[in-house]
């Protein structure tokens, strides 16, 4: 990450997403908290504005996301109020990149490419959206070396996070309870 495009605690940081094609995907905001050696930690509070092309809400839980220093993810952390039980939803994405566009305002970039790890209270843990990954992998012609990285990324994380291995072992609890307490 560039100096310049630093987040400091509190800025705002607008997450913006898109697709491999360069359409746009979710805008989420949130809060920095700060980084550890896994990464760099964003609160998303409950009731914050969301959307995507064709669907927009309001958020029902609290979230921290965590953006890795390095690696072909970024993973939501769920509180135990998220209305359909989700615990914690890796994105796999690459491009990951900061633009501070304004003081106190940071966005961070991310192409999403489909694949994702989630863990619910109901399911359990599984890999989601392997048929959306197949059906964009023709239509938007990802690079077979791009797919084989995500596939290879998302069996690392399925083994991480059903060993419980850091940051997959309840450390987002401690930024949770930083991210409630801003302002």
């Amino acid at each position: 990450m560039r100096p310049a495009a630093a987040p400091a605690p509190g800025d705002l940081v607008v997450a913006r997403n898109r697709k491999y094609d360069g359409t746009a995907h979710w805008v989420v905001p949130g809060r920095y908290l700060g980084s550890d050696v896994h990464g760099h930690w964003i609160f998303q509070g409950t009731g914050e504005f969301i959307s995507r092309p064709g669907a927009a809400l309001y958020t029902g839980s609290d979230a921290v996301l965590l953006v890795p220093h390095t690696g072909d993810w970024v993973a939501t952390f769920y509180d135990g109020a998220h209305p359909d039980g989700v615990e914690l939803y890796i994105d796999l994405a690459f491009d990951l990149s900061w633009e501070r566009i304004r003081p106190a305002v940071v966005e961070f970039h991310m192409v999403d490419m489909d694949l994702d790890v989630v863990r619910t209270r109901d399911r359990g843990l599984f890999l989601d959206d392997e048929d959306e990954f197949a059906a964009h992998r023709l239509e938007m012609h990802y690079p077979a070396e791009l797919c084989t990285r995500m596939e290879s990324a998302a069996a690392a994380l399925m083994d991480a996070v059903a060993s419980r291995r850091a940051p997959f072992d309840g450390r987002d609890a401690a930024w949770f309870t930083l991210g409630r307490t801003l302002p």
